[in-house]
């Protein structure tokens, strides 16, 4: 990693940001013989984006547990006879992301994605990351084996923490450039075509002087500003889950040299978080531990006693993403999660850390006392439900169709009766990821103009694109798509430089 920095020289990639996405990029670059630089907005303590608080759930397509293997390599055959693995073909990766999104995501990106995941994964193990199998959260014990749900059943070893470290352990190893406390401000455009990039160095503004720039900086989450304009004005009250730096700098300057905004502005990944998270991503407390995700196994009410969701509608990796405004639009953004004793040791890892906040009594009347809620109406929703469960086997590992009758919204699976004490709840509010907004860009990870035509040197990979989330999004895709397309834009950067130098690209 070098710290000595060469104002005068010339790269042929300048990559912005210094996450995932943005280190796949360069690290691609790289490899094809690029000359490469890395931006970092925050301080080397505060590097990695939002990758570095994430739990490092990684979706990729397989066929079977020998593909997985070939991954996650620390699986003996021992292990491996305990384990039930079923395929996750591209056609499930696919049709899940579409199902999630309402059929909205774009055609050429989802392919993209889903058909070059299997690869990438591979690749990004070549460069040190280690993964492994995700039993905490993908799979459950029955008869003696682990069975796994949800496609997603692999996870970087060390989660987000441990995905940067090996990623900047690499881009040191091989000697790119890093510049730390520097914000991007503006792309040089001349003769229409990427010539530089402006940035600023300790209230210093200086050109850097590159053939093309990968746009890897995220969207604009922790803008406050850009999320009450695109978003609507109770987005102001969000929690910002991870990084305080993506203020949607690189959307900004590409759209000021004609970029064309795309996906769905008015929406993001946002989830149920803590009630008392930090306001936005503490990086001395990262790993995603203030989420909340084992609401399927119990209730959520507002503070009016009020359920307001279908907790059972689908397996949490699919509806996680989208209910996190759902809890926004509540009375005071909280929610309560409320859970009894048959399930408490289904819960999670994360509800059993000091920061989880949790209300614990020994009957349902002494945990609502315990509650700043409407206490009558709480009480009333719990029975009503209680009421309204259906019977049937309760199985967690599959969509057991467990539902209720007569109620709204309905639970359409693993609906038991909130009974057995000791009781809890968990306050929840909404922690915002990443925005569906962003910029348009093609399958070679291109940006493009309001015209549909590539910018000429300008790439972008990660958050920062638009297009392929809408609404909802599949568990662990977001770090799949950032190496997917992180890793494409350093292989067309390559291609770029090559027909700019033969003076062959420059499109009109």
């Amino acid at each position: 990693m070098s710290s000595k920095k060469n104002y005068n020289s010339t790269y042929d990639v300048v990559v912005v940001g210094a996450g995932n996405a943005a280190l796949c990029a360069a690290l691609s670059a790289q490899e094809e013989g690029c000359k490469v630089l890395v931006l970092e907005k925050g301080t080397i303590n505060k590097r990695g984006g939002n990758s570095f608080f994430s739990d490092g759930s990684i979706r990729f397509a397989y066929s079977n547990l020998d593909d997985i293997r070939e991954v996650v390599t620390s699986i003996m055959d021992d292990e491996a006879s305990l384990i039930k693995m079923p395929p996750y073909h591209e056609i499930d990766y696919i049709c899940d992301l579409m199902r999630v999104t309402s059929g909205k995501s774009d055609p050429s990106l989802a392919k993209q994605l889903v058909a070059q995941s299997y690869e990438t994964i591979k690749w990004i193990k070549e460069q040190g990351v280690q993964f492994t199998l995700n039993y905490e959260n993908q799979s459950f014990k029955q008869d003696g084996n682990y069975l796994f749900w949800g496609g997603s059943p692999v996870r970087v070893e060390g989660k987000g923490i441990g995905l940067m470290e090996k990623l900047f352990s690499r881009i040191e190893e091989v000697g790119i450039e890093i510049w730390y406390n520097t914000r991007a401000l503006e792309l040089v455009n001349e003769n229409k075509k990427i010539a530089g990039i402006i940035v600023e160095q300790e209230g210093k503004k200086i050109r850097i002087n590159t053939s093309s720039v990968i746009l890897a900086c995220g969207s604009f989450e922790a803008n406050e500003k850009m999320r009450q304009q695109y978003m609507g004005a109770e987005w102001e009250k969000a929690i910002v889950r991870g990084t305080e730096h993506n203020t949607g700098d690189g959307i900004s300057m590409a759209i000021a040299i004609g970029a064309q905004r795309y996906g769905q502005w008015k929406d993001c990944h946002s989830i149920g978080t803590d009630y008392n998270a930090p306001k936005v991503g503490d990086f001395t407390k990262p790993g995603d531990i203030f989420k909340k995700h084992s609401y399927p196994y119990g209730i959520m009410l507002n503070k009016e006693g009020k359920r307001f969701v279908d907790e059972g509608a689908d397996f949490r990796n699919y509806t996680y993403a989208k209910y996190g405004r759902e809890i926004l639009k509540q009375p005071d953004h909280i929610a309560y999660q409320v859970y009894d004793a048959q399930v408490r040791s289904l819960l999670r890892k994360e509800y059993d850390l000091d920061e989880a906040t949790c209300y614990q009594a020994n009957t349902l009347e002494e945990l609502i006392n315990l509650l700043p809620v409407n206490r009558e109406q709480f009480l009333l929703t719990i029975q009503d439900y209680n009421a309204s469960v259906l019977e049937g086997e309760y199985n967690p590992t599959v969509k057991d169709g467990k539902g209720t009758k007569d109620i709204s919204p309905p639970k359409t699976n693993w609906a038991l009766p909130i009974e057995k004490g000791p009781f809890y709840a968990f306050p929840v509010t909404c922690g915002i990821t990443f925005t569906f907004g962003g910029l348009k860009v093609n399958a070679h990870a291109e940006v493009l103009d309001e015209n549909d035509k590539p910018l000429n040197g300008l790439f972008a990979a990660g958050e920062i694109m638009g297009g392929i989330f809408y609404e909802n999004y599949p568990s662990g895709t977001g770090l799949m798509a950032g190496a997917v397309f992180g890793k494409i834009a350093g292989k067309s950067v390559t291609q770029y430089i090559q027909d700019y130098r033969n003076h062959s690209v420059i499109r009109s």
